[in-house]
Parts: C-alpha cells; sequence; structure tokens
C-alpha cells in the first residue's frame, strides 16, 4: 500500500487540481469535494489493487483516519454539525472534472488539456534523479474495453458512442487476433540508454484514442511535444506495430523532434525497395548495387537461436555493412546529406575505382561492376534527399547485432502494460471502469500508471539495497531466472 503523503506529494507536483479547479463552474454552495482530494482517493483505490470505481473513491475518502479527513474536507463544518461526505458529491464532483477536460464535440481523441493533464501526474511521479537519467523510451499499445454494450449490427448507438471497434491479440489456440469494443490505449516507458546505467522503468508519458483512430499517430504529438517541456528525445524503441506507419505518420516527426528510431521493421518492408541513383534501398540504408542479393535479404536472428547461429547471423550482417554507402556529411535544415560509394571508402574492392583495388584482399571484390555505372558508382558522393528510406531509416543497421541488443530493451514497455492487466493486480479488463468516455478511461489510466511508476520504485529501490549488500558481502548481484523455455533446451534436457 502506498501511503498518503507519497501520494499527495505527487499530486502538489504536478499543479493539475488548482488548473482544474479553475476550469469547474462556481454553484451557489461551496463543494465540499475538491478536485485534488479527488485524484488522492482514485490514487488510493488503484494503490489498494481496486478496479476504477467511483464508489470505491467514496469509500476509500470515508476510511481514513479522521483528521485526514477533516483535513482533506471528507468532513466539513456545515450549518447542522459536521457532514461526511457522500457518494453523490463524489459522483458529481468526477463528472465536473470528466466534462472539463473533454472535447466539446468529442471525436475519440484527447483534447490538449486532458493530454497535458496526464501527462503533467505521470511526470510528477518520476524522482528528480531519474528525470535526466535516460532519454530511450519504449513505446507500445493495448487494448481496453469499455463497458458499454457495442451496439447493435448498423448502428452506433450504444452508451459509449466515442468507442469503436478494435482487433488485439487472440486468447484461443491458434487465433491471431479478435475483435473487442473499447480503446486503445498507449505509454512511453523510460529504457536505459544504450551503454548508460540501468534506470526503473517508468511511464513517462500515455494517451488513449478510439479504435477508430490509429494508435500511432496519437502517439506522435505526445512524444513530440516531450522537448518542449524540457525533455529530450533519444532513442524511441517501437515495434513494427509503428515502424510500418507512413513514414510523415511516424518516423518523420520524430526524427524532427530529435529522436532517433530503433524499431522492427515489417516484413513488407524488409529486403531490397528500389534504388536512388543507382544505389539499393534496403532495410533504411543505401548499398553498393553489386551487393550480393542474399546478404540484402538477411532475415532477424530467431528467439530461439543458438550460439553458433547467432554469430554467424553477425558475420553476414558485418558483411553486408561493407557494401553500405558511407554518410559523409550530416543533414541540412532540409533534411539532405551527402552519402560516399563504400570502394571509394576503402570498404570494398571494385575495378571501377582504381584505388580500391589496391587494398588488402580480405575485403570483398566486386568481380561483375554494373557495365552503365549509374551516379553511385561514377561520383564520390551522391546527394541522398530525405524521403530516401525515410520510413525504415534508424539508428542501427538492420538486422544487425548492434541492431539486436538496443532493440532487445523494447520489451519494458510490453512490461508497463503486463503489470496493468495482471489479474493479481488492477487488472484493466472488462468491467474496471464503468465510466463511458475516451476522459474519465483516460484520467483513471494516468493514475493507474502513476500508481505503477511508484510500486516499480519501491521494487527497484529494494533491489539496489540488496545489491549492494551482496556487493559488500563480496556476493554477485542477484540475476533473474529465464523462464523462457525453447524446444532446443527441453530436447537437451530430455534423457537418452
Amino acid at each position: 500500500m502506498i501511503p498518503l503523503p507519497a501520494l499527495e506529494e505527487i499530486v502538489d507536483r504536478s499543479g493539475i487540481a488548482p488548473r482544474i479547479e479553475l476550469l469547474l463552474p462556481i454553484g451557489v454552495r461551496a463543494r465540499q469535494l475538491l478536485v485534488r482530494t479527488l485524484l488522492l482517493g482514485m490514487l488510493l483505490v488503484l494503490a489498494d489493487h481496486r478496479p476504477a470505481h467511483l464508489t470505491r473513491v467514496h469509500r476509500a475518502l470515508t476510511r481514513l483516519p479522521g483528521d485526514d479527513q477533516r483535513r482533506l474536507g471528507v468532513v466539513a463544518d456545515w450549518k447542522h454539525g459536521p457532514h461526511l461526505l457522500t457518494y453523490r458529491q463524489t459522483e458529481r464532483t468526477f463528472g465536473l472534472v470528466a466534462d472539463a477536460l473533454a472535447k466539446d464535440a468529442p471525436d475519440g481523441l484527447p483534447s490538449i488539456l486532458l493530454q497535458r493533464i496526464c501527462g503533467d501526474l505521470l511526470e510528477a511521479s518520476i524522482p528528480d534523479e531519474f528525470k535526466n537519467a535516460s532519454s530511450a523510451l519504449a513505446v507500445d499499445w493495448t487494448d481496453v474495453e469499455t463497458f458499454s454494450r457495442p451496439p447493435s449490427r448498423g448502428t452506433r448507438d450504444c452508451a459509449d458512442p466515442e468507442a469503436a471497434w478494435g482487433h488485439r491479440a487472440g486468447g484461443g489456440p491458434g487465433q491471431d487476433s479478435e475483435l473487442f469494443f473499447g480503446y486503445y490505449a498507449s505509454a512511453a516507458t523510460m529504457m536505459p540508454d544504450e551503454h548508460g546505467r540501468p534506470v526503473p522503468e517508468l511511464a513517462r508519458r500515455m494517451t488513449a484514442c478510439s479504435c477508430h483512430a490509429d494508435p500511432a499517430r496519437a502517439l506522435v504529438p505526445v512524444l513530440t511535444g516531450m522537448p518542449a517541456a524540457g525533455i529530450p528525445l533519444g532513442d524511441i524503441l517501437a515495434d513494427s506495430g509503428y515502424a510500418h506507419r507512413d513514414a510523415e505518420a511516424w518516423a518523420i516527426p520524430l526524427r524532427a523532434a530529435g529522436a532517433q528510431l530503433v524499431q522492427d521493421l515489417h516484413p513488407a518492408d524488409r529486403g531490397p525497395r528500389g534504388t536512388h541513383q543507382g544505389a539499393i534501398i534496403a532495410n533504411g540504408n543505401l548499398y553498393c548495387p553489386a551487393t550480393p542479393r542474399p546478404l540484402l535479404e538477411l532475415a532477424p536472428l530467431a528467439r530461439d537461436a543458438t550460439p553458433d547461429q547467432a554469430a554467424a547471423h553477425d558475420l553476414q550482417t558485418a558483411e553486408t555493412a561493407r557494401y553500405k554507402l558511407g554518410k559523409i556529411t550530416a543533414n541540412d535544415e532540409d533534411g539532405y546529406h551527402r552519402a560516399g560509394c563504400p570502394a571509394a571508402m576503402g570498404k570494398i574492392r571494385c575495378p571501377l575505382r582504381p584505388p580500391s583495388m589496391r587494398l588488402d584482399r580480405n575485403r570483398p571484390e566486386i568481380l561483375t561492376p554494373p557495365e552503365h555505372p549509374q551516379a553511385c558508382c561514377c561520383q564520390q558522393t551522391i546527394t541522398v534527399p530525405p524521403d530516401v528510406a525515410a520510413k525504415t531509416r534508424q539508428k542501427h543497421d538492420y538486422p544487425s547485432a548492434a541492431h539486436r541488443k538496443s532493440y532487445a530493451r523494447r520489451t519494458g514497455a510490453e512490461r508497463t502494460f503486463a503489470t496493468a492487466k495482471d489479474p493479481a493486480s488492477n487488472n484493466i479488463a472488462h468491467g474496471w471502469c464503468r465510466l463511458m468516455g475516451l476522459a474519465p478511461l483516460m484520467l483513471w489510466l494516468a493514475c493507474l500508471l502513476t500508481v505503477r511508476n511508484q510500486r516499480i520504485l519501491t521494487t527497484w529501490t529494494a533491489r539496489q539495497q540488496d545489491n549492494a549488500r551482496r556487493a559488500a558481502a563480496g556476493l554477485p548481484p542477484k540475476t533473474r531466472r529465464r523462464r523462457r523455455k525453447t524446444l532446443a533446451t527441453l530436447t537437451a534436457a530430455a534423457p537418452p
């Protein structure tokens, strides 16, 4: 259970309570339940692993110690004596908050104000010592069902008109996906920088949208708005669901905001995809036109690959990198840069570049150069506009060993929603939140991730203290047990 003072510190540090209060209408009689107290009640409910029900918020507030009830306004002095907060007052204040943060014409996307409120609340849950500890973020989205029954076939009449039909991973054997009615929730989780010190996996930003909207496009303005808040963007770790979007919808705006993409490519985007001035466009890079086709069509390493298979795969990707055109200049203001022939840069031997033939023979050699060389073979460098490989270009060559190690950090995003969907915890399944509309649901989700951050910090602190004790005793740090079992490990463990 997270103590009340810790939750009060988060709410006060975020500064969202007074900002919301200014948006609420002023009635004839002052409201007994303030926004600050309402937010504390919501956090208390979620910290106790309870569903997002307003009845539980009222119960949590009325069960506080007497001094806290007086201080928070749960018990107020009225004309005829002390008055205890009622459920209808709780429902009324929450309804006013939800209406103030929602759009005048709901369209399935959060308002700018609601997005800022949720972002400030999450940012306040991150201690100052970790705010600048890492700039890498792992992103993912998940399904959140609405409590409303879906509309009848051919109509849109239901209790939650902002919700829509969406797809999620199937729950049955051999079932790739299934339909659900509700919203997509997205989160950006802090991950350690490459070669940086470990950091707790804290959710730093979140958003939600109706299933008729694209969750990747809904997350882009949230991420690109972070530099304006003083939070620079570093590595953005994303799966192929994000990478497969149009470049204008995902890759280009993130690069413009200073981010570096580390993502898995969709099978439809892998391998050779056209040419530019004779150079082959493949996996986000430009390659020599004489590059062996099997090197350009290398697939990512299988998850159950043996060490020998991984070593062989790494040799092939290293060989592919020799054929890659090298970047000579940094991007200018318009995103253009210059790239040079790999033979001119001394990475391969090519008859079209006589000086390269004097290189030692441990480098690849082009035995059959193009009969009609194009610009990439005739010029020392070529100009590469920003629209070349704009969708697939990323920080590391795909699917090299450096990319594989860097991309492995993305699993932190999956763990974020795994804890939120844990049946032993809050479990954001159907019925978790019975309120309709995007604004109430998103506010509850922001509170849930705020509470989750506090649990992660508690576990992180305990683990660091345990490692310090083990180091003082001359013992190595405690490692996590590998739970995944592959067919290879089961076969090796089977008796003869």
